[in-house]
């Protein structure tokens, strides 16, 4: 029995992460592998041109959110240093393994279980999370821990650790690129088994040779999410 089924049980049916006003038919999953024919590195290399991609990719498919990316191999990261710097292949960081959802700038993050305050952070590096928030779940004999990067600034002020939260409750709002890590505004939403003594972050994109290990440590999202 895999040691992910215990997540399965602790939602039933679709559970928002961000503003619940969107409903489970506005969403439609992108495809940001490099198999996409359609995404070319311009795409990534700013902001508003990815932005761009995702309004015209709505447009044809009728849908209001985008969502995707858990174990994805992504041509995204080849921008920032911090996860292309290595020479050896198997070493680059390409393999995403949280799920984005790409939503308007501003639209509110709310808490998908109850749980505490973990940490928090800037994370601030060109490509990284920019603000996040880490909130600590328990289910009877397990704990387990629930990521969200990509954040307003504003989002982490007044927080303390060990802070309690509901589920549904809003913890953040979604940030601009200017201080979300140089990205079109969405969330990054990742389940982490084992935070390895980290505070504040977590690494949300692997490389080949460590990818057995963090989709293990970091399960598919939608057990959770329930989006497909």
């Amino acid at each position: 029995m895999s040691r992910h089924n215990f997540l399965t049980g602790l939602t039933t049916g679709f559970t928002p992460v961000i503003d619940a006003g969107f409903s489970l038919p506005d969403y439609r999953h992108v495809d940001l592998s490099v198999k996409n024919p359609e995404l070319s590195q311009a795409h990534f290399n700013s902001p508003e041109a990815f932005q761009e991609y995702l309004d015209n990719f709505l447009r044809k498919k009728g849908g209001k959110i985008t969502y995707g990316g858990y174990n994805e191999h992504r041509g995204l990261y080849k921008r920032s240093d911090l996860f292309s710097s290595a020479e050896e292949e198997d070493l680059i960081r390409n393999r995403h393994v949280g799920l984005d959802i790409w939503a308007p700038l501003g639209t509110s993050v709310l808490a998908v279980l109850d749980g505490k305050i973990h940490s928090f952070r800037d994370n601030d590096n060109f490509g990284d999370y920019g603000p996040t928030i880490i909130l600590e779940h328990q289910s009877a004999d397990k704990k387990f821990y629930t990521l969200y990067g990509h954040l307003e600034k504003r989002s982490l002020e007044n927080l303390k650790e060990g802070q309690k939260v509901k589920q549904g409750e809003q913890i953040a709002t979604l940030g601009a690129a200017l201080e979300n890590g140089s990205y079109a505004p969405h969330l990054h939403f990742q389940i982490i088994l084992d935070m390895q003594g980290k505070k504040g972050d977590y690494p949300g994109v692997a490389a080949k040779k460590d990818l057995d290990f963090y989709l293990d440590n970091c399960p598919d999202p939608n057990l959770l999410l329930k989006i497909y």
